[in-house]
């Protein structure tokens, strides 16, 4: 019995702290596409992820929100690497 309290203990405590990547990520989005030199284009559907990454963060969706969120960060590493290789 005392297993299983510690273990409910555990899934009720880390919740909140896995959901806190989604705030961090968006932070992170927003640093990377003020520092890049990003082409319209680009920073448009960088601007769209990350407003649907926010999006499914509030609707509580953090999975879906961290998989979109670092959709928009691969796409600005991709622009900046392509643009140092020019």
């Amino acid at each position: 019995m005392r297993y299983l309290f510690v273990l409910l203990a555990t899934l009720l405590f880390s919740a909140p702290a896995l959901s806190s990547q989604c705030p961090t990520l968006m932070k992170q989005v927003d640093s990377q596409m003020e520092s890049a030199d990003l082409d319209a284009g680009t920073r448009a559907e960088v601007e769209k992820l990350r407003a649907k990454g926010e999006s499914l963060h509030k609707a509580g969706k953090h999975g879906e929100s961290e998989k979109v969120l670092r959709q928009a960060i691969e796409k600005i590493d991709a622009a900046v690497e392509q643009a140092a290789g020019t």
